[in-house]
């Protein structure tokens, strides 16, 4: 099987974890820590907070935002309809209302147009753009709506790690962004997530409320934990700012068997990121000659790629469900492109009249695209599997 994604554990892999069993403290500590500074470095952010996932990351940077801001509930935030699910969630669960904008056909991003069009009906206090496959949203376009209206802007680059936009990776080119790091993403640990930004406030909210609230915040503050300088406030009184909770939070902690596999992956993302380049560029070399029936990956040096998204051109050729279950059959896994939310995502059917033919490339892309695997593992035989059985499949 030809997977969407994979993780092999080679001997760097059983060293970090063995570095962290032979540490004594298995919970978050010095590799977190470590790789907190090398993703803020990778990135270009000041500050990256770990998380126990790409989910916490969200729910804890929107609720950082809320309090840092003092935006109210049931405020607008602007997002894709075509993402994973919990981008959606993240936004409805921390009593925010999601409101969806058209996407562009071949990067798969919410369009600078598409939200301006928005704002001119109805005011928004935040635009959580996704960088959805690896390919970046007009940043700076976006970024200029949103200021231009008051809108803070929050990326989602859950998808996205180290694509360049204009010279700048995503993730840096906000308030605060938002990192997955799934198993079957570029940058692999299992279940882990990261904050990421340039404002102290931000990131001193988000380490409190992955701590169920916790006044200490000493990795911000730099001081080693425990050794707060709130400790000695007032001498008179027993406190522990560990211990003292003053806002409202979450235990969104991750682990530093994580953060040990992830520090080990970093050392190789430019590695992983190249060889998924190579990837991709080899099948839409093979692919070609079936662009009549197949949108194939848009190519660029400046794209991390997450997998090898296609679009179906002709649906009434060939549906995209005859189409992955014959690459099933020949050994190649696919997944479909997620389905644009508020209509053809059940647990937000409530919005399906709403919004039903307002977001025609969402839909679109939602039941005709899909997509198979490019990550760095796969071998050139691999590569020629895949495009012998689109051949034979399409003859």
């Amino acid at each position: 099987m030809i997977r969407v994604g994979d993780f092999k554990i080679e001997k760097a892999e059983k060293e970090a974890i063995n570095q962290v069993l032979d540490s004594g403290r298995i919970s978050e500590g010095r590799k977190t820590r470590e790789f907190e500074e090398k993703w803020a470095e990778f990135v270009g952010t000041k500050y990256s907070i770990a998380l126990s996932s790409g989910t916490a990351a969200l729910i804890a940077g929107l609720e950082a935002v809320k309090h840092y801001k003092n935006i109210p509930n049931g405020s607008n935030v602007i997002t894709s309809p075509l993402t994973y699910i919990s981008t959606v969630n993240a936004i409805s669960l921390t009593n925010l209302n999601p409101v969806f904008v058209d996407v562009d056909l071949k990067t798969f991003g919410i369009t600078p147009e598409s939200v301006k069009r928005q704002l001119d009906k109805d005011s928004a206090k935040l635009i959580l753009p996704v960088h959805l496959m690896g390919y970046a949203c007009d940043m700076d376009k976006i970024n200029k709506i949103a200021e231009e209206n008051e809108c803070l802007v929050f990326e989602d680059s859950a998808q996205a790690h180290g694509t360049k936009y204009n010279g700048k990776k995503t993730g840096s080119m906000s308030l605060l962004s938002d990192f997955s790091f799934y198993i079957a993403h570029n940058i692999q640990a299992g279940e882990m997530g990261a904050i990421n930004t340039n404002d102290k406030e931000v990131a001193r909210l988000v380490k409190k409320l992955k701590t169920n609230g916790r006044m200490c915040d000493c990795n911000v503050c730099k001081r080693p934990e425990g050794l707060c300088a709130r400790t000695n406030e007032n001498p008179n009184e027993d406190f522990d700012p560990r211990f003292t909770h003053d806002i409202i939070g979450y235990n969104f902690k991750c682990m530093d068997f994580q953060a040990a596999l992830a520090v080990v992956q970093l050392q190789r993302a430019d590695e992983i990121i190249k060889k998924r380049q190579e990837n991709v560029k080899y099948l839409n070399e093979g692919l070609k000659e079936h662009e009549n029936i197949l949108q194939l990956p848009k190519y660029s040096e400046d794209v991390s790629y997450l997998a090898y998204p296609l679009m179906i051109k002709n649906p009434e050729v060939m549906p995209r469900r005859t189409l992955r279950e014959k690459l099933e059959k020949k050994g190649i896994e696919t997944r479909p492109l997620f389905g644009c939310i508020p209509t053809q995502q059940p647990a937000y059917s409530h919005l399906k009249e709403e919004y039903e033919g307002r977001l025609p490339n969402a839909e679109y892309l939602g039941k005709n695209a899909f997509y198979i695997g490019c990550h760095q593992y796969l071998e050139k035989k691999d590569l020629d599997h895949i495009v012998s059985s689109f051949k034979e499949i399409f003859k």
